[in-house]
């Protein structure tokens, strides 16, 4: 009975904390500039003293901004332009083509047969593809701004790991556990058991979500892959509770491009709430769910060191 109180307590905790961003939103552009502006060098007393006028210095804070763009970049240009697309654009065609061939229905129906996908094709082609690249290169960019701003505001100066190579060396190894785990996650949605399948994936896409709410904070904290990924097993019905509200945002919609856009419009909520959060610890029985794919990474890197090597030996 006390372990389901305790998962309950921590799913629960998870959940409210996930949704604190909000809150944060409305008031950390403040504290941040008033932080700023009270450590400028800008007394009277100190002008007169050095005999010369100092400028006044105000640090403006740009994670409110930087929220905003992404939700108009997300939102009302990327998800509503393909939304017009959808339900306007292809609708008046249609129209258009049922009129023009009124007269023969099968004309018009073989017609709009080869031009709804041709015109499908062709938009995914010239706007969504270029547009939906570009967004992912804007947001990566935003929402490091966002976490460095809010981690530099609770906690000071980033302490990151000890070299370059190991930092780059981790950003590749956890690039590849994430894509092995979002296999993974669907895989386990295969499952020929009603429901089973759909919930082992919602708990996958829950924890993968924290753990992206999550790493910008931890890796400004200098912890490596392997130390986040165990923090997050060993304490997981918080961070399933944490990564729920955006996992089920994200699994509404049918198309990946869409979800895609609700995913980075919410985002930048949810890397707020990280920064401010403080996880419930002490689960008794860990979920090793990133262990597979941290082996099969492992078994991968070793494969290519091998390679490498044997290649530089043979070179000499």
């Amino acid at each position: 009975m006390e372990s389901v109180t305790n998962f309950s307590v921590s799913l629960i905790k998870g959940f409210i904390d996930s949704l604190r961003g909000v809150t944060v939103l409305l008031y950390l552009d403040k504290e941040i500039n008033e932080r700023a502006l009270s450590r400028s060098p800008l007394t009277e007393f100190e002008n007169t003293k050095n005999k010369q006028k100092q400028p006044k210095v105000k640090q403006e804070s740009k994670v409110l901004t930087r929220v905003l763009q992404s939700c108009i970049l997300n939102g009302f240009i990327f998800l509503l332009s393909i939304l017009i697309f959808e339900y306007v654009l292809l609708p008046a065609v249609k129209y258009l083509v049922t009129v023009v061939f009124g007269h023969n229905p099968g004309v018009a129906h073989n017609v709009w047969a080869w031009m709804q996908p041709f015109l499908s094709m062709t938009f995914r082609m010239i706007w969504v593809l270029p547009l939906f690249l570009l967004s992912k290169l804007v947001n990566s960019l935003w929402f490091q701004d966002i976490a460095d701003s809010a981690y530099r505001h609770r906690r000071g100066r980033p302490q990151f790991m000890s070299s370059v190579s190991k930092i780059i060396a981790d950003s590749l190894f956890s690039l590849l556990v994430q894509a092995l785990f979002l296999v993974q996650s669907m895989l386990v949605s295969m499952l020929p058991i009603t429901y089973i399948g759909e919930l082992l994936c919602l708990v996958h896409m829950c924890l993968l979500y924290s753990l992206y709410s999550f790493e910008y904070k931890w890796f400004n904290m200098g912890w490596e892959l392997h130390k986040r990924l165990t923090f997050i097993e060993t304490n997981w019905p918080y961070f399933l509770g944490f990564g729920l509200p955006l996992a089920v945002l994200t699994q509404i919609p049918q198309s990946y491009i869409i979800s895609g856009c609700v995913f980075s419009i919410f985002f930048p909520v949810f890397i707020l709430s990280g920064n401010e959060a403080t996880p419930v610890i002490g689960s008794e029985y860990p979920l090793r769910l990133f262990s597979p794919v941290v082996a099969i990474s492992n078994a991968l890197f070793r494969c290519v060191r091998q390679g490498a090597e044997v290649v530089t030996q043979r070179n000499r």
